[in-house]
């Protein structure tokens, strides 16, 4: 998993959720960030760099906003991927991660996991590998 590493200068005329913005965007594009990246809470990342929380929402807004990345409830907020964001996206890669994944969850439901059990499976093996 990727590491997110941001500065705020305080003495820049630039604002400082657009340089959270700025950061994250440059993060993502550099592919410092891959998709699907969990990225602090808002309160987490608002502590860590000494803002507001309303600063670095308003950053997590713009960047939603500019489709760099998607907030999924309670469950937070990621680097987009057209796989897992984009439903309507079609290509035969994407087509079969979602078969894949359904079959899964099929699999899983039917076993008696719950969706937290399940992902933890998926995390554990991934990092196996």
């Amino acid at each position: 998993m990727s590491t997110l590493h941001l500065t705020i200068d305080a003495d820049s005329t630039t604002a400082p959720f657009e340089q959270v913005r700025t950061q994250i965007a440059a993060a993502v594009a550099a592919g410092e960030l891959t998709a699907g990246t969990k990225l602090p809470t808002v309160r987490r990342l608002a502590a860590d760099l000494g803002l507001a929380a309303n600063t670095v929402a308003r950053a997590y807004r713009e960047l939603e906003a500019d489709a760099v990345i998607a907030t999924h409830g309670r469950r937070g907020t990621f680097v987009r991927s057209e796989i897992v964001d984009e439903p309507a996206a079609h290509s035969s890669a994407a087509d079969t991660a979602r078969a894949s994944a359904a079959d899964y969850v099929h699999t899983a439901r039917r076993l008696g996991l719950n969706s937290q059990e399940a992902v933890r499976l998926v995390e554990n093996t991934w990092n196996e590998g």
